[in-house]
């Protein structure tokens, strides 16, 4: 982390609600007139598409489990490199992980592929992580010390499964049965590497439905917003203002649940994300635009001694 270089980190699972926060994100970029680098942690699978069914099939044939949940499914060495790196020039090497029909076609490549490693966006003014890691901590990895600022966006359990049961359904025909098996294969690395995450954030974003969820392995219209309720938590270490009083007065719905949480309706998700983090991203800004500002104040370096006079 430093000041010229901020790192905002969005984590949460496919589906989750980390869209949501990029839009959000987003609006408040455009609204201050910044430029921000965008980097997906798909990005960082180890495996394309076809590479993870082998690495899957490979585990299965060995008794061992394997998804993209855990490390042995992530390049993280290389993005906590790339996150090294943004913190201290503001540069680094990202790439894409091609989703859709539309995003293969524009890249002239295979849906479930990636683009080649590039340079990101240069002269940003921050970068924004959203992916599956931003808070991970291993000993392969730490990519939580990178962040400057850290959300996680995360569903109860039920939730997310019925929105990947329904997802993987709809875009890419799998059966209930399969995608149940997918949701057993990836639990230990649930447990594991994900959970964990999110108590090392500074808010978490957590929705809860309002209608019955009780059997998410039957295949279902996934809760609107407006059948939904966010818990909005702040965690002990939070770098973030937690002036519940002030959020409930500017979020139409909200209430303080205890002095740690608010719970906003379901529709107001992205009011209550800029309402808590456009100030935290506006002192990220004040801190840059100062180290800037001193830094350019600094006197030049003595030009150093040549060879001769330091050979005299």
């Amino acid at each position: 982390m430093t000041a010229r270089h901020p790192i905002i980190g969005v984590t949460g699972s496919s589906g989750a609600g980390t869209s949501t926060a990029l839009r959000a994100f987003e609006r408040m970029c455009a609204s201050l007139a910044i430029k921000p680098a965008i980097v997906e942690g798909d990005a960082f699978h180890a495996y394309d598409r076809e590479g993870n069914r082998r690495a899957i099939a490979r585990a299965r044939i060995r008794g061992e489990h394997f998804s993209l949940l855990g490390p042995a499914g992530n390049l993280l060495l290389r993005l906590e490199t790339l996150l090294r790196e943004y913190g201290e020039t503001g540069n680094g090497i990202s790439r894409r992980y091609l989703h859709t029909e539309d995003e293969a076609k524009l890249a002239r490549q295979s849906v479930g592929t990636f683009t080649p490693w590039m340079p990101i966006t240069p002269d940003t003014d921050l970068l924004f992580y959203e992916g599956l890691h931003g808070g991970y901590v291993g000993e392969d990895a730490n990519i939580a010390a990178h962040m400057d600022l850290l959300v996680g966006v995360v569903p109860i359990v039920n939730l997310e499964w019925i929105q990947k049961i329904r997802r993987d359904n709809d875009e890419r025909g799998s059966t209930p049965s399969e995608i149940t098996s997918t949701i057993l294969r990836r639990m230990p690395d649930y447990v594991n590497h994900i959970a964990p995450q999110f108590s090392r954030t500074d808010v978490n974003f957590q929705r809860v439905p309002l209608v019955d969820t009780s059997n998410p392995f039957v295949v279902r219209e996934i809760p609107g917003n407006e059948e939904s309720l966010v818990v909005i938590h702040f965690n002990e270490h939070t770098r973030l203002s937690a002036d519940l009083d002030l959020y409930e007065f500017q979020i139409p719905g909200a209430f303080k649940s205890n002095a740690q949480t608010l719970v906003v309706p379901g529709d107001q998700i992205e009011t209550a994300m800029e309402a808590i983090l456009m100030p935290a991203l506006k002192s990220l800004l004040a801190r840059r635009a100062q180290a800037i500002a001193t830094a350019g104040a600094q006197p030049p370096l003595p030009p150093a001694p040549s060879t001769d006079a330091a050979a005299a």
